[in-house]
């Protein structure tokens, strides 16, 4: 028998509503479901914004084959349009979500006063995992120290024992976002705990062999062979010419070249689980992002592709101009280790 989650559904969805938007009376908070969301975690989290004060208004559309721009020919794009363009939070909680696509591009543009959160098709257990267990303010200090060493840093360099060794250069120009769980300002949000870095354009070279791969079977681990930013070979003794199939089918280059890299340290996570939201942000990993780029992470006209997708590596090294922060999924320099320690024991 299924277990039943009221209580945690609940749960999440308070921390949600009161700790991390902060929702204010009279705030207009979105919520847009498909066929493939959790009906109760929707109505929780509609209850949940109602009793912090909120208006909710939960909008369900049809589930689309793809996510991202993939997906805009099978929603309602201009009525959603027009009224994400005027609510306060949008919470877009589809199995395939509108992340990246012109509908999410146009609210923000026109709209910017949003607070947007993506949680996609996250169980709820994920969700608990994900939001819960620690205090924002201290999960804040450690993600932007971090940030601050890579911004001071001219070069990164990532491995793994799995094989992966891939490195490229900072570009200052691009935005170093963090998510903490804080959504009570203005904020392209995501799942809290890791530093999001764009590589600089060109920069990449080397070799990312991923523990699990968006739209592969986690048994299948895929390598890919990167130069100059871009994915110029995909090996693996299974699944490979298939990924090479689904890579060529969009017909659009840019598809090939890296996106973001984020370094998990969410401290509620410490294994792969198979749902993506979770495995990126996993503690002492990373996660490569491949295809669209907003012009929000890298101004001024972003990467522009028919979709986006991403894989994660865990337990890696990383090295800053040669300084290691990580060894082997392990928080390593000495600056860190007192933040960490300060997360992980409250």
């Amino acid at each position: 028998m299924e277990k039943n989650f009221h209580l945690e559904r609940a749960r999440v969805s308070k921390i949600l509503m009161e700790d991390m938007f902060q929702i204010k009376l009279g705030e207009t908070v979105a919520i847009t479901a498909d066929s493939g969301s959790d009906s109760d975690l929707m109505n929780a989290l509609a209850a949940a914004a109602y009793a912090a004060g909120g208006i909710p208004l939960l909008m369900w559309v049809p589930k689309a084959k793809q996510s991202g721009q993939a997906g805009m020919k099978e929603w309602p794009a201009a009525a959603l349009e027009a009224a994400l363009c005027k609510v306060d939070v949008w919470i877009d909680a589809q199995s395939t979500v509108m992340l990246y696509s012109d509908v999410w591009e146009n609210a923000f543009k026109e709209n910017k006063k949003l607070r947007y959160l993506v949680l996609g098709d996250s169980t709820i257990g994920s969700l608990e995992r994900m939001f819960t267990g620690f205090e924002i303010p201290t999960l804040k200090a450690l993600l932007n120290k971090v940030r601050e060493m890579v911004m001071a840093a001219k070069k990164v360099q990532i491995t793994s024992a799995n094989g992966t060794d891939v490195s490229y250069e900072i570009d200052l120009n691009y935005t170093f976002d963090i998510d903490d769980g804080d959504f009570s300002m203005p904020k392209f949000g995501t799942a809290p705990g890791f530093v999001n870095i764009c590589p600089k354009l060109g920069s990449m070279n080397g070799t990312i062999v991923f523990d699990i791969l968006e739209g592969v079977n986690k048994d299948n681990q895929l390598t890919f062979i990167m130069e100059k930013g871009s994915i110029t070979d995909v090996k693996g003794e299974r699944g490979a010419a298939d990924f090479k199939k689904y890579l060529a089918a969009f017909e659009d280059e840019n598809m090939y070249k890296i996106s973001h890299n984020m370094l998990g340290l969410n401290p509620g996570i410490h294994s792969i689980t198979g749902e993506l939201c979770e495995d990126e942000r996993i503690w002492g990993g990373v996660d490569f992002g491949f295809g669209h780029t907003s012009a929000m992470d890298m101004p001024p006209y972003g990467q522009e592709a028919k979709s986006h997708f991403d894989g994660v590596v865990t337990n890696v090294s990383i090295y800053l101009d040669y300084i290691q922060i990580f060894d082997n999924g392990v928080v390593c320099h000495p600056d860190l280790i007192p933040l960490v320690n300060n997360l992980l024991t409250n």
